[in-house]
């Protein structure tokens, strides 16, 4: 399908709130690197830019190409992934002590990222396949060893924030394929019984990082610090902010890594509550947005594969502004279309472009 001769057929709520959010999250990441680049040269604005560029390629190209297509060739991307995540830790970059990144082609990648795209589409399509066994448990097994062997990849890298988006993302898409309830409750009973099994394999950071959370004070110069640092920016910008590349906690790196995991706080410090309050409603017009579009899917496939990507989406907003207020622990999701990482744009994009895909096919079957 050419999207250019059925621009009629596309969500404009969806694809104005994105664009705007495109478009605040670059000024939002030049103000957060800004010193970085003027002491290191790094360029991160441009690095962005250029990755916006391939992600609005990305995002017209999936509008194009029919999610059925996609959802039949689902477990090749699913195996593309899982080769992917395998070779990060056999041959990934290590920083601050985690090895999720690799370089390919002069592009250094993120594989936990795509992910989330590819652990979708494959359990949408074994949801469909094997709908008639929908009221059986082995059909949450199944569904659960799927999204379970990259989810280990994930959590040996670690990257502890990324596997637990799978969590409340695939028990929402059971739910929407008709699982009954006591099996969705079942599942999160196993998921709250693992915890203790999850605690004892935690790295020593993973667990400082809780310990943080409940008591952020006692360590204010050590683990507790960005949380902390992060709460006084988002206060000290009021009602109306102190304007772009106007924040002190900033322009004067009290804040560490306000271009990825905490750009909340400068989103709260320069914009202020107004400005917060907008990018908050922008965010909640995508996953407003994104309901609607599985509400109106053509197909139990696009139904269960929109409320998929809306539920994921709407997690790590929820995590990335919940820490860095202090109302939940860190855990390094970054927020979409804000946080600086070329990985997690595309795979955003490419999730918004499956959404306008099933939304441009709504009357077509």
């Amino acid at each position: 399908m050419n999207v250019f001769k059925n621009v009629k057929k596309l969500d404009y709520l969806l694809l104005t709130s994105m664009i705007l959010l495109m478009i605040a999250g670059w000024f939002i990441m030049y103000s957060a690197s800004y010193q970085e680049h003027m002491s290191t040269g790094v360029d991160y604005a441009k690095k962005q830019f250029v990755w916006m560029m391939i992600a609005l390629v990305i995002f017209f190209v999936i509008v194009c190409i029919d999610y059925h297509f996609l959802l039949n060739i689902s477990f090749i991307i699913y195996g593309v992934i899982l080769v992917l995540l395998f070779l990060v830790l056999v041959l990934g970059d290590k920083r601050f002590g985690a090895r999720r990144w690799i370089g390919i082609g002069g592009f250094t990648l993120q594989p936990s990222e795509l992910a989330k795209f590819g652990v979708i589409l494959a359990v949408v399509k074994y949801l469909v396949w094997d709908i008639e066994n929908r009221f059986k448990l082995k059909y949450i097994i199944i569904c659960g060893i799927i999204v379970g062997i990259p989810s280990i990849l994930i959590f040996k890298q670690p990257d502890l924030g990324t596997m637990l988006t799978f969590v409340p993302t695939i028990c929402a898409m059971l739910f929407a394929a008709g699982m009954r309830w006591r099996y969705i409750i079942i599942a999160w009973a196993l998921s709250i019984a693992s915890a203790p099994f999850l605690w004892a394999h935690l790295r020593p950071y993973q667990k400082k990082r809780v310990f943080t959370f409940l008591y952020p004070e006692h360590d204010p110069f050590g683990s507790g610090y960005s949380v902390i640092q992060s709460k006084i920016a988002v206060g000290s910008g009021g009602i109306l902010g102190k304007g772009w590349l106007g924040g002190t906690q900033n322009q004067l790196n009290f804040i560490p890594e306000r271009h990825t995991d905490f750009i909340f706080s400068v989103v709260g410090e320069e914009w202020g509550f107004v400005g917060s309050l907008a990018l908050v409603t922008l965010f909640f017009m995508v996953i407003s947005a994104g309901f609607n579009i599985a509400h109106k899917a053509p197909d139990v496939s696009g139904k269960i594969l929109a409320l998929g990507i809306t539920t994921i989406f709407g997690f790590q907003v929820s995590v990335n502004i919940g820490m860095t207020i202090g109302l939940l622990p860190v855990t390094g999701i970054p927020l979409p279309f804000i946080s600086y990482g070329g990985t997690s744009l595309l795979a955003t994009m490419a999730m918004m472009g499956l959404l306008q895909n099933i939304y441009m096919r709504r009357f077509m079957f």
